[in-house]
């Protein structure tokens, strides 16, 4: 059933803007999506009617915030279909969950001589933290090739694995290309030489329905703000069994069960991983932000998308001088270009006094550009509240940018 697009729309205050007096048409919901308002009017409830900190207080207040924090792991749990609300941390956000496995279970596991594995498609933020803890611990990082079309080489992906290989990190959906990357066969063949997986799922659950037990993923890690909820806000799923046995990634208050001057000892996960006072609004607009999405449906936002893109990619392919970035036949919600008769900040410019709000640039994946010979990219991302007259609009605006240069 083709979910209603105009009602969607309705529900986001920012889609009735004007820029430069033409209505707003948002291509960026992979750097960040906008919100609807029933998230932005939690999130003003919360602050006004139910604020208080979580977890220690016995009043009402305190007590009603602690249920309403608590809810949202639940919704996260259910979102993922994790096997406990215990593997549900809440982070700053996807980079922040990164850094908590790299400095935590990484520095705990990893020795000199062991190996990891990126792909050449890997965000800033899964590649930094990796290369950080490479200077205390001397292990190697191997690299998976994609092809031309922006494909993970599995062939490449397995002559790679081995009995030193003890982590695979690899994005779920391609921030750049879309691809979709083969994640269930990617995690069964790293589990049977021993590996964990942390997969990056940025731009996989915000488009897709995940289930972690289905993947048999170690770690999941996402954004809110992807998600249509709030930024500072993020999601590490983790293994309970891993969970348990890593240390904390920082100190404070609520990650302990005691604490004296000779010792202390560490709360149970997720407090463990949680330490001083929580992003508590942040954690319920997610909540509220999952409830959402639900009620749309994630198969039917994920149909409603990939059909999108298929007329994006397909309608770019066919403007002379134009470069898809990214031609997998796996692709989810970005398309991402190049133009030789224009710059990719002119093209986002001129797009912008169109009313059309695209990003440019290295989008935080130097090295994936590096690999396709640019340096830049125009990148097109759709959100559940695109349509179909977005992408006309938007080519029509890309032929009268080719005009203007030529």
């Amino acid at each position: 059933m083709a979910i209603d697009v105009e009602k969607i729309r309705s529900d986001f205050p920012a889609l009735s803007l004007t820029m430069h007096g033409k209505p707003l048409i948002f291509l960026d919901s992979a750097a960040s999506a906008q919100k609807p308002l029933c998230v932005l009017d939690v999130i003003k409830n919360q602050y006004v009617n139910e604020y208080a900190n979580v977890h220690r207080g016995v009043y009402r207040l305190s007590e009603k915030a602690t249920l309403n924090f608590e809810q949202a792991r639940q919704k996260v749990r259910h979102f993922i279909n994790a096997a406990s609300d215990k593997e549900i941390v809440f982070t700053r956000g996807a980079t922040d969950s990164i850094n908590l496995v790299a400095y935590t279970w990484a520095a705990s596991n990893l020795k000199d001589g062991d190996e990891i594995i990126l792909s050449q498609a890997e965000h800033h933020s899964n590649i930094v933290p990796w290369q950080i803890l490479q200077k205390r611990i001397n292990f190697k990082i191997k690299i998976v090739p994609v092809d031309d079309n922006g494909d993970f080489i599995f062939e490449e992906y397995l002559k790679l694995l081995n009995e030193k290989t003890k982590l695979v990190s690899v994005m779920h959906v391609s921030n750049v290309l879309g691809t979709v990357f083969p994640v269930k066969e990617i995690i069964r063949s790293a589990h049977e030489q021993g590996a964990v997986v942390l997969i990056d799922g940025c731009q996989g659950a915000t488009h897709m329905p995940v289930d972690v037990q289905d993947l048999e993923c170690d770690f999941y890690v996402f954004s809110g703000h992807k998600l249509y909820g709030p930024t500072g806000i993020g999601v590490l799923y983790g293994k309970l069994s891993l969970l348990k046995e890593m240390p904390p990634f920082e100190g404070g208050g609520d990650m302990i069960k005691s604490v004296s001057f000779e010792k202390s000892v560490w709360a149970e996960p997720p407090a463990r991983f949680e330490a001083g006072t929580p992003a508590i609004m942040q954690a319920v607009g997610l909540g509220h932000a999952i409830d959402y999405v639900n009620k749309i449906g994630m198969d039917e936002i994920e149909l409603h998308e990939r059909q999108l893109c298929q007329l994006l990619q397909g309608e770019m392919l066919k403007i002379p001088g134009i470069r898809v970035i990214g031609n997998s036949n796996d692709k989810a919600a970005v398309v991402s270009f190049v133009a030789d008769f224009a710059h990719p900040q002119d093209m986002a410019m001129i797009l912008d006094q169109e009313g059309i709000a695209v990003r440019t640039g290295h989008h935080c994946a130097q090295p994936l550009h590096e690999r396709f010979g640019v340096s830049v990219t125009v990148r097109a991302s759709l959100g559940v509240y695109n349509t179909q007259s977005d992408i006309e609009n938007f080519i029509k605006a890309v032929h009268k940018v080719k005009r203007f240069f030529t």
